[in-house]
């Protein structure tokens, strides 16, 4: 470390040329206290534009597709099952 630096560190920073200061800007200008477009942005979140209803409509068929699917699943296990499941093949039962 430079030995200029350590000296003028003892003195405080160096004054900004033009008066302005970012910190001091900075911590004025923290949160809004009012947001003039909130209104406007509001219907995106809320009725139709939820994001549960977003969701919901992604997939349009998937619930009616999952019962039918399980159904024929359950169809097919019950009734349509192989009588003849350990005979081999080829053993004349053509």
């Amino acid at each position: 470390m430079y030995p200029t630096r350590i000296l003028r560190a003892q003195h405080g920073e160096k004054p900004n040329l033009t008066g302005f200061d970012i910190r001091k800007f900075a911590h004025s200008a923290g949160q809004p206290r009012y947001d003039p477009w909130e209104r406007a942005e509001a219907w995106r979140y809320t009725g139709t534009f939820s994001r549960w209803n977003r969701f919901k409509g992604a997939f349009p068929g998937l619930g009616i597709a999952t019962v039918a699917f399980v159904a024929y699943l359950g169809y097919e296990q019950m009734f349509l099952q192989d009588e003849h499941h350990g005979d081999g093949h080829g053993e004349g039962h053509h």
